[in-house]
């Protein structure tokens, strides 16, 4: 399995089916953070995933992958009060996830946007 297909199976598991166990299997120790509002180690996303709420929803849309680096074009929804659109950057080493780096904006519906298209399309 190459690294973008290993963080789509890594994401899929742990914040579409809110799997914590996935943590385990895919994240590696020690797992360095990059997003300040996030603590190092990966046993802190585990209670991230647990506070999620009900109309929490997270869609992985175009994977980059290069080297030991995927980066995953991605929607949170219910994450804030609204939609965010974000980049989050991985690097994997030796099958684990060991870092993670992210940016993230406010979407804006196409309708608002200069060019008239969306910010997040959902294809893989």
């Amino acid at each position: 399995m190459n690294n973008g297909d290993f963080v789509h199976k890594a994401l899929t598991e742990l914040f579409v089916k809110r799997d914590v166990s996935a943590l385990e299997r895919y994240w590696g120790s020690p797992y360095l953070q990059h997003n300040p509002g996030i603590p190092d180690g990966h046993e802190n996303l585990a209670g991230i995933v647990k506070t999620l709420g009900p109309n929490f929803k997270y869609e992985i849309g175009k994977i980059v992958a290069e080297g030991e680096f995927v980066m995953v074009h991605g929607r949170y929804t219910g994450w804030g009060p609204k939609p965010m659109v974000g980049v989050d950057i991985f690097r994997v080493k030796d099958s684990k996830i060991v870092e993670h780096w992210d940016v993230l904006q406010e979407e804006v519906p196409a309708s608002a946007t200069k060019s008239g298209r969306p910010m997040f399309t959902g294809t893989k």
